[in-house]
């Protein structure tokens, strides 16, 4: 049984930890052995902790065996992206000239992964400054889409999506400013939620100086899985306290009072005159249905404008990228990223300083719409992108081509813009690549978009098995 503990759930694997029905040095063995079997042609894990990983399982182990009291992931492998800390390893966040930057404390969310007993079996990778849709790097290279290698693994949490859909554990840190979460996860045929800003802890104690106002209010934490169940059980343990971020929210994960039945589902798959792969429209009417079937009242939606949202997100978090990435991106970064970062300052304009401060006033008011929407429709159905997976290259090959990808990503940065919580799980296969769907929720309501996004995975199974298969 131990060569296939690798595909076991987390919540499965915990389980089993805990009944004794296997160790967990078996389980990291497994895992471990998996990654050493595909990492190297995948480079989604850029560090392998493999020895550590073992060392710490045996002390997991150890500690069982005396009866003490476990955590809800005691023994589980997980992987953390390269762009949060560590203790005692480098967050270079795609950058050669970060290589060397030793965190000397562990980010809360690392923090709370290994309180819940968690063991981290490697680092995923990351694009320069995590600010691509796509993974590649000139530090660690590029990272395969398990899928199709032609396909983008997405970004910037690729190295996590890659790791997930090829069987590196089942539980993947990443975050999303802009998509990256959900896009890795739509492109690797994965389940990620994008929680509330103020959900998930957050704070890099390598970093030298604070983030930017809207970059602190847009972007969050969070988990990559192959099965919503575990997305539940990480995105739980992650949104520990940690005194550390000021910001952080007391706001319970589990245990809201039940909604009043039927619970209503806006459907949406309004494009806003940007070019729609038809088979996207279908697949979010077929998660209509299962979700109909299900006992969801679901009907067509009118949403405050999305599109506006995303032309925001643009234009005052680009602000920001402008002042405090762009520097660095010059000083420190590829010919590529200088190319592409180019590229986004010339699809838009981005706000002067008087109109940036316009701009934060008035998310409230967007924001305020949405929450309003929310209070009689709980829950958006809609696509993540409006067309398939695309190809790795897609946004490094012409200044069209990454307006293409940001003009299909709407529904991503537009949501990221109004910080409300957003699951993508995944639909099928468009195109010969993996697909999703979007739910999208109440503010602090992650465990609403959960439950719809399980109805979905009922239907679809865990499309990650389809991968398997093709490998026996």
């Amino acid at each position: 049984m131990s060569d296939e503990l690798w595909q076991l759930s987390a919540c499965e694997a915990a389980q089993g930890i805990r009944d004794k029905r296997f160790t967990a040095e078996e389980l990291v063995t497994s895992v471990s052995g998996r990654i050493a079997e595909l990492n190297p042609r995948l480079n989604a894990i850029v560090m392998d902790l493999t020895e550590e990983a073992l060392a710490d399982a045996r002390a997991a182990d150890a500690q069982l065996a005396t009866g003490k009291a476990t955590g809800p992931l005691h023994g589980v492998p997980v992987t953390i992206k390269s762009n949060i800390d560590v203790k005692g390893q480098p967050t270079p966040n795609g950058l050669p000239a970060l290589k060397d930057l030793i965190a000397p404390d562990d980010s809360p969310v690392t923090a709370n992964l290994r309180k819940a007993g968690a063991i981290i079996v490697g680092r995923t990778n990351t694009p320069e400054l995590s600010m691509r849709l796509n993974t590649d790097n000139p530090l660690h290279g590029r990272t395969l889409n398990p899928w199709d290698d032609d396909a983008s693994p997405g970004g910037s949490s690729g190295g996590a999506s890659s790791a997930g859909a090829a069987g590196f554990g089942p539980i993947h840190h990443g975050n999303d400013i802009g998509g990256s979460l959900r896009c890795p996860a739509f492109n690797c045929g994965l389940s990620t939620v994008k929680p509330t800003f103020g959900r998930v802890p957050a704070y890099v104690p390598s970093a030298t100086e604070e983030r930017g106002i809207l970059a602190q209010l847009i972007s969050v934490q969070g988990a990559i899985c192959r099965e919503v169940r575990d997305v539940r059980l990480a995105l739980g343990v992650m949104s520990g306290a940690d005194a550390r971020d000021p910001l952080w929210m007391p706001v319970p994960f589990e245990g809201w009072p039940q909604e009043p039945g039927p619970i209503r589902v806006g459907v949406t798959t309004e494009s806003y005159g940007h070019p729609m792969h038809p088979e996207i429209a279908e697949a979010v009417d077929r998660a209509a249905g299962y979700l109909s079937d299900a006992g969801y009242a679901v009907e067509e939606a009118t949403t405050p404008s999305v599109d506006d949202c995303a032309k925001a997100w643009f234009r005052y978090l680009g602000a920001e990228l402008d002042a405090f990435l762009m520097p660095m991106a010059r000083e420190h970064g590829s010919e590529t990223i200088q190319k592409i970062f180019e590229w986004y300052f010339e699809m838009g304009e981005t706000a002067d300083p008087v109109d940036y401060r316009l701009g934060v006033k008035n998310r409230s008011a967007m924001t305020r719409q949405w929450n309003e929407f929310l209070e009689e429709t709980p829950l958006v159905l809609a696509p993540y992108f409006l067309q398939p997976t695309p190809d790795w290259d897609c946004d490094q090959k012409s200044l069209a081509g990454t307006r293409d990808l940001f003009n299909s990503a709407i529904y991503s940065t537009g949501i990221n813009w109004v910080s409300l919580p957003a699951g993508v799980t995944p639909i099928g296969m468009i195109a010969g690549r993996p697909a999703g769907v979007q739910i999208i929720g109440r503010r602090y309501r992650e465990d609403m978009v959960l439950d719809a996004m399980e109805v979905i995975e009922s239907r679809v199974g865990v499309l990650t098995q389809t991968l398997w298969e093709k490998e026996a």
